[in-house]
């Protein structure tokens, strides 16, 4: 079986064919789901996806895009709910920097304040971490280790494969695996997925984005977890089974469910 532990189920783009959705997921293994708070606006249809369907779960959290809205969500109000089961995502990207240098590093502090507020909820809730990080690996690498979130532990997803990040293994830190470990490009990814310790390796989807070879183009969901466990398998020398058991048991031992 495996555990979706990033899809973005409360997007509109799932809306129209939701529950045929879920049963192709669960026909190829999918047991269970986990939504990332990442935008605040939907925060409320994550709760309501939750309350409907028993094995989908929820996180609270405002992506580094969205830090200017972190003042409108009630973070007692849902991490207190019984489906709560990470903060996140939260973290750091500099991808889209823009404007003068002042204006640039005025942004990086901006997601940086933000990113340690949300490292010290999820230390006040005893909450794992859902993890962000584009081209900011060292600046997040150090801000998680100066808060001491290792206290939490967590995921980095959609794990860039950046060479520095790996001894975030030994801090109680997972890998997110999704589709990218099925592109031509990800030569990096591929070459680095053998030393990570197969009890910190955890699947995901990321959809709607980051579709897997061979539907990109095309709307990523969570039944596609079986072509990164595929992949996974592969690479790693190991049986379809193994990988699936693995990256469940890592993933029930995370976030505490099933």
């Amino acid at each position: 079986m495996i555990i979706d532990t990033h899809i973005h189920l409360d997007d509109e783009r799932y809306v129209e064919d939701f529950d045929e959705m879920l049963l192709r997921a669960r026909d190829n293994g999918v047991q269970a789901f986990i939504i990332p708070g990442a935008h605040p606006g939907t925060l409320s249809r994550a709760v309501e996806i939750c309350e409907r369907y028993e094995d989908i779960y929820f996180a609270v959290g405002v992506h580094p895009y969205d830090i200017g809205r972190i003042a409108s969500v009630d973070f007692e109000y849902y991490v207190s709910h019984s489906k709560c089961v990470a903060i996140g995502e939260c973290g750091l990207d500099y991808f889209r920097l823009e404007g003068s240098d002042e204006e640039k590093m005025d942004e990086k502090k901006r997601q940086d304040e933000v990113f340690r507020y949300q490292i010290r909820l999820a230390k006040l809730y005893k909450k794992p971490l859902i993890v962000h990080i584009r081209d900011a690996s060292h600046d997040a690498k150090m801000v998680l280790l100066e808060e001491g979130a290792e206290e939490v532990g967590g995921v980095l997803h959609c794990y860039n494969a950046d060479d520095e990040l790996l001894s975030l293994s030994d801090k109680n830190f997972y890998f997110g695996i999704g589709g990218v470990i099925t592109f031509q490009n990800a030569k990096k990814l591929i070459n680095i997925i053998s030393r990570i310790p197969h009890n910190k390796l955890l699947i995901e989807t990321d959809g709607p984005y980051l579709t897997p070879h061979p539907h990109r183009g095309t709307r990523n969901e969570p039944a596609y977890t079986r072509l990164v466990v595929d992949k996974i398998a592969g690479l790693l020398e190991l049986k379809i089974e193994d990988v699936e058991l693995i990256t469940t048991k890592n993933a029930k031992s995370l976030f505490g469910i099933g």
